[in-house]
């Protein structure tokens, strides 16, 4: 889908940090400031992140060297405000993964695959266009509503939402470790939708040993998670005892390796990786065979609150990195909790919603199809544009500066000096930049 960004409406980051505040920061401190990684050098070449130049690429140290600061070991601090150029590339190709989730979900209720994946495992990324992406699928994952509506095909709710997928061996020398990736979809089906909208609180509960009353989450993400349906012959359990089980074997496999466990998704997509992060960490099985924590990382793109001021803590003491993309604009992101969430410091706020993680706020919105504020591949064109756009910001930013220097060494009029700037800013929104 083609993506239209309103010039009136300047792409703005949230400032970073677990306990962060919103700030805006226009798109062209994003060009004006070299990215964490790549700061230590004076050069600013180019770096192609899909078909657009990013300044600052061969300043910054190769992705291998540098990945555990990108999958947010520091909370992104300095990543996020300016948006480094690498972790900008990161988390498009991680937006690309779940992308192609929609892209092989068969909707065609005629289809003998319908509510299911198109292809096999073994061409699935190939078919979406992402056969040289360095991934090999190993899993589907399917989740059941705990609704019971029945569709043309029988009784079974289960329904495909995602994949589990590994970084290959070629892959491993560029990535600097053995990527393990989960890719959830978002919301499609009713049946989803109506989950969706349970909106009450109840106790995850996620650990028999250790049930934690205090962490809660949202109910129709959590049945999401653990309902079954016994009665569909993919699953093979809930969503979370297949994604548990297909984990720990490939930890297992890869336990020698260095690993990292990466959990994107879209929406509700991105609700269900956040509940995987914490179900991980908080049953300890993200440790390596040297009994190291393995890092957790989730990339979540438009997501929804999903559970209470104890479920954000404890992701947090339990070192679940979490960086949320959202557009400003997108209502999907200030739920649910609209009225009581976590900017209200109220004597029940253990019982209000609350986001988890560092906030990467994109502003874009386009009149004749307001639903593209929630659509993934709007969030992922904004993301691509967004060098291009800062270097054309800060170039316009750069002439005004010269022009108001030229026009004060004439020592001209304040007047005119107003007058030339305006006229300049005219320019720079009709050439929609």
């Amino acid at each position: 889908m083609a993506l239209s960004i309103n010039p009136a409406l300047n792409p703005s980051i949230v400032s970073r940090g677990l306990r962060s505040q919103r700030l805006r920061v226009s798109a062209s401190a994003v060009a004006a400031a070299p990215s964490s990684v790549a700061s230590r050098s004076a050069s600013v070449p180019a770096l192609v992140v899909g078909t657009h130049a990013v300044p600052g690429a061969n300043a910054r140290p190769p992705l291998s060297s540098v990945w555990r600061e990108v999958q947010g070991a520091d909370d992104w601090e300095d990543m996020v405000e300016p948006l480094s150029p690498l972790l900008c590339e990161e988390i498009v190709r991680y937006g690309e993964f779940v992308a192609a989730c929609y892209k092989a979900f068969d909707l065609d209720q005629a289809s003998r695959r319908y509510l299911n994946c198109k292809y096999g495992k073994g061409s699935m990324l190939r078919e979406v266009g992402m056969g040289g992406s360095g991934y090999e699928v190993t899993k589907y994952i399917y989740a059941t509503p705990d609704i019971s509506i029945p569709t043309q095909t029988g009784t079974c709710c289960s329904r495909w939402i995602g994949y589990v997928t590994v970084a290959s061996d070629d892959a491993v020398r560029r990535l600097g470790r053995r990527d393990i990736l989960v890719a959830f979809r978002g919301t499609v089906t009713n049946t989803e939708w109506i989950a969706n909208f349970m909106s009450s609180l109840t106790p995850a509960r996620l650990d028999p040993h250790d049930p934690r009353p205090d962490v809660k989450v949202e109910s129709g993400f959590l049945s999401l998670y653990t309902s079954d349906d016994s009665t569909c012959k993919f699953s093979g359990g809930s969503c979370r005892e297949q994604l548990l089980s297909e984990l720990a074997r490939l930890i297992h496999k890869y336990k020698d390796e260095e690993i990292s466990i990466t959990l994107a998704g879209h929406s509700m997509g991105s609700s269900l990786a956040l509940l995987l992060g914490y179900d991980l960490a908080e049953l300890g099985l993200n440790r390596d065979g040297s009994n190291r924590d393995i890092p957790i990382t989730v990339y979540s793109f438009g997501g929804p609150r999903v559970g209470n001021l104890g479920f954000k803590d404890r992701c947090e003491e339990l070192g679940v990195k979490v960086l949320r993309v959202v557009n400003v604009n997108d209502p999907v992101t200030k739920l649910p909790g609209v009225f009581f969430n976590e900017n209200f410091r109220l004597p029940w706020s253990c019982s209000c919603y609350t986001h988890v993680g560092v906030e990467l706020a994109l502003d874009f919105f386009k009149m004749k199809n307001p639903a593209c504020v929630h659509d993934l591949d709007a969030y992922i064109g904004l993301l691509k544009s967004w060098p291009k756009m800062a270097k054309m910001k800060k170039e316009g930013a750069d002439f005004i500066s010269r022009m108001r220097k030229l026009l004060r060494a004439e020592k001209l009029e304040a007047w005119l000096l107003l007058e030339a700037s305006r006229q300049v800013g005219n320019l720079v929104q009709s050439l929609r930049i």
